[in-house]
């Protein structure tokens, strides 16, 4: 039989196991892109908050975190992102809320072999399809070559 000590060891493990669990369920994984023409700095990782399975489900009405780090291979003194959703081999423009690199999270000059973390926010409007679409996002140096460029499937839903 069990003992009152024993009993108390186990549910501080099965607490710790039900935590960690959680804890699992909470963090979400890097997202999966591919690299599109980074010519200028190479991409390390992207993450896209929340987004707890891939590709990432965008719900309408909702807005989302997108953070990436890359590191730069040129000095600029500005960087510009532009933003495309492809549907159907079409890249259509998606506005985003702020496309100067410098105000999102970029102290700007960009200098050669630094790394940087880009944030900047992708709002899902409610009046746009539920559909599955490929995000192309750039952030182009002063000179308009990419400092970054990344591809990453998600799904629009209601």
């Amino acid at each position: 039989l069990l003992s009152p000590k024993s009993l108390g060891n186990m549910d501080s493990r099965i607490g710790f196991i039900v935590l960690f669990c959680l804890i699992g369920l909470t963090c979400a994984e890097p997202v999966r892109f591919l690299d599109c023409g980074s010519t200028s700095g190479k991409v390390i990782g992207v993450d896209i908050n929340p987004c707890p399975t891939q590709p990432c489900q965008l719900h309408k009405g909702d807005a989302y975190s997108v953070n990436v780090t890359f590191s730069s291979g040129v000095e600029t003194s500005k960087s510009t992102a532009v933003v495309h959703g492809i549907v159907a081999g079409v890249p259509l423009p998606f506005p985003i809320p702020e496309d100067d690199g410098c105000k999102c999270g970029i102290q700007c000059p960009i200098q050669k072999d630094n790394t940087y973390h880009y944030l900047n926010t992708l709002s899902v409007k409610a009046e746009y399809p539920a559909i599955k679409v490929v995000v192309e996002w750039e952030l182009r140096d002063a000179s308009s070559s990419d400092l970054f460029c990344i591809k990453f499937p998600v799904q629009i839903v209601s």
